[in-house]
């Protein structure tokens, strides 16, 4: 048995985020003690300079006031590469151009579809916030990289994309463009299934010699891993961005570090809901890393976590 008691949290006035994090481990309870567990791992992976650094996330959180974490740790070149879903990049770009709107779970979507309006869990999307908006915005800038080249993988065509932003008023709230300026890749092997993607396609119908080069993503992943002595990863969410990373990983003989949030069940099988254990059978991450699966809703765990990390590193 642990001979370490349990303590009581103690709240102090003006208590910083690094200092309720620690009453957070020593209360010694069930999440709580999870979340201070992963704010340690993610440090030392940060501070780990010959780690490869793997972000992951779901788009859903980037329609949400969460984007400003995640751009941020792009700002700071946290991470060495990010790998998320089509819809990530929906919603970036079209947070640049307009704006969503806070809603609520418990209303009539049928009410809301005849108005034209989207809802993402509490998150209202009125469409000319979305469809409409993308179309008009990233059809002249595919006509622009077409002229350029016809051939692109999904990093090189996001980074592309980065560079467009240059000129927009809200840019720097991008995660986009905060990935192309500190040269941090974007891979998203499911490039089709979303807004952007659609797009693409659109464009593809009077440019048939546009090419998406999945393969060159892939490449690059690959020489990543292999030249890596040690590597990491936040992963938010679940779905093909997490399988992506740990599958890569797995090449290497798995993760090093390795931080889950999720909200997903075990007992059902999937891959969202797979804790870090699962993923220790397969070789995606190593029997002796650091890791933790915390359960729980990244809008609320990850604006705590970072913080109290930003806290611990040396100022920008």
């Amino acid at each position: 048995m642990n001979s370490k008691a349990v303590k009581d949290i103690q709240l102090k006035k003006e208590m910083n985020t690094n200092e309720l994090m620690k009453e957070l481990y020593e209360s010694g309870g069930f999440t709580a003690k999870k979340v201070a567990t992963g704010i340690d791992i993610i440090e030392n992976m940060i501070k780990d300079k010959g780690c490869v650094k793997f972000l992951s996330f779901p788009a859903c959180i980037c329609a949400t006031g969460t984007r400003g974490i995640i751009k941020e740790l792009l700002k700071r070149k946290l991470f060495d590469a990010v790998i998320t879903t089509c819809g990530t990049l929906d919603h970036d770009l079209a947070r640049i151009w307009e704006k969503y709107y806070h809603g609520s779970f418990i209303v009539d979507d049928k009410e809301l579809h005849k108005k034209g309006v989207n809802r993402l869990g509490n998150i209202f999307i009125p469409n000319e916030c979305y469809g409409k908006i993308l179309e008009e915005k990233m059809q002249p800038i595919l006509e622009k990289i077409y002229k350029k080249n016809n051939k692109w993988s999904t990093k090189d065509l996001i980074w592309e994309f980065g560079k467009h932003l240059e000129k927009e008023k809200n840019k720097e709230e991008s995660i986009i463009y905060w990935a192309y300026k500190n040269q941090i890749p974007i891979y998203v092997p499911g490039i089709t299934d979303g807004a952007f993607g659609s797009q693409v396609w659109m464009y593809y119908q009077e440019h048939r010699d546009l090419i998406v080069d999945l393969l060159k993503d892939e490449q690059e992943l690959s020489d990543t891993i292999f030249d890596a002595k040690k590597s990491g990863a936040l992963i938010i969410g679940g779905g093909i961005s997490k399988h992506h990373v740990i599958w890569w990983n797995q090449y290497k003989g798995g993760l090093d570090y390795a931080v889950y949030i999720t909200t997903a069940v075990e007992y059902d099988g999937s891959l969202s809901g797979a804790q870090t254990r699962e993923a220790i059978s397969w070789g995606k991450i190593k029997e002796k890393a650091d890791n933790v699966t915390i359960d729980g809703d990244a809008t609320v765990l990850l604006p705590l976590m970072i913080s109290a990390l930003f806290e611990r590193l040396p100022p920008e």
